[in-house]
């Protein structure tokens, strides 16, 4: 137990890495997500489970090695096509030692309840020594799974439920987890049928420059001309097949055009049409459908090359933009 206090604020900075290593997988794939959050188990919490024991024997002889979820993440997601995307992208890049959908569980034994995505993953580049050879567990959910997983959490361990309401309380608990389910199924076929109904509207989006953009004069230079809300509706229309990107991604990809001298559609879709993306699809093996900023990313990225690897704002990775490069030529 002491042990574990000295070293906590160590495990607080690996949680913190493992977080940014996992954020870093998901934005190269262009995943939409709502958020990666992690966190070190608090000694107190430490020390109440490898205290546990059945009849009179430890669960945890060696808790420093034997509690896998000491260091853990969560994902989560906005629809349930995306957490299993999500757990995909993490096979790729980690190793996973074991993968639990307790949703699938709860399911085939014919009840509603906790639904989530379990994953014991080691990370093959650990960027914190606490990392190495230790087990991160990541739980993948969408936003209605852990809005029902919190409120029950914070009810049942959190508050006093009279033993005479128990029984009514597991039944509204259960009702509710069947109506997220249901809205849940609803969300994914609002966001399927809308992102093809955007598709068909917009493929046919003007790339001729309005009024306003051939007037533009050099004040302009250095500043997105091109919002994000609109940007993100004309890649709609020009990557129908991609899935949605992070709104706070459109806004960065919007901020880089006008580095590349990109100030309207026209210039903007003169760069997509000039790279074959079926080509580029197939030397970058993507798993799933790129979102359609990843999607712009790799046109800029194979089109200007160089120019695009040095803009300030790509500095953060260009690393991982260089193979990227590598593998487009």
């Amino acid at each position: 137990m002491r042990e574990y206090a000295e070293r906590w604020p160590a495990f607080a900075e690996a949680a913190a890495a493992a977080v940014e290593v996992v954020r870093g997988i998901l934005d190269d794939a262009g995943l939409n997500y709502l958020s990666v959050t992690g966190r070190a188990k608090s000694p107190a919490s430490f020390r109440a489970k490898a205290g546990r024991s059945v009849n009179g024997t430890r669960l945890y002889p060696d808790p420093m090695h034997d509690l896998t979820d000491v260091i853990g993440l969560r994902v989560v997601t906005f629809v349930r096509s995306d957490v299993a995307a999500v757990a995909d992208l993490l096979g790729d890049h980690c190793d996973v030692l074991d993968d639990r959908d307790l949703g699938r569980e709860t399911a085939s034994e014919g009840r509603f309840g906790y639904a989530s995505r379990h994953l014991q993953v080691l990370l093959r580049q650990p960027t914190h020594p606490e990392l190495v050879d230790r087990q991160v567990q990541v739980q993948i959910r969408t936003v209605l799974q852990h809005a029902w997983a919190e409120f029950e959490h914070d009810i049942r361990y959190k508050g006093s439920i009279p033993e005479e309401q128990r029984a009514d309380f597991d039944r509204r608990f259960t009702l509710a987890a069947g109506l997220l389910e249901l809205a849940d199924q609803e969300f994914a076929t609002i966001r399927a049928r809308l992102t093809g109904d955007l598709a068909g509207d917009l493929t046919g989006i003007s790339t001729e420059p309005t009024d306003a953009e051939a007037d533009a004069d050099v004040e302009h230079e250095g500043e997105p001309r091109l919002p994000a809300r609109e940007l993100a509706a004309y890649l709609a229309g020009q990557y129908p097949d991609a899935a949605w990107s992070r709104e706070d991604h459109y806004n960065w990809i919007a901020g880089l055009l006008p580095d590349l001298g990109i100030g309207s559609y026209q210039e903007l879709g003169a760069v997509i049409g000039s790279v074959d993306d079926a080509d580029i699809a197939g030397r970058l093996g993507y798993r799933h459908p790129p979102g359609a900023v990843r999607r712009l990313d790799d046109a800029l990225l194979l089109s200007f090359g160089e120019r695009y690897l040095a803009l300030p704002g790509n500095a953060h990775r260009r690393g991982l933009l260089e193979d990227r490069l590598a593998k487009m030529r």
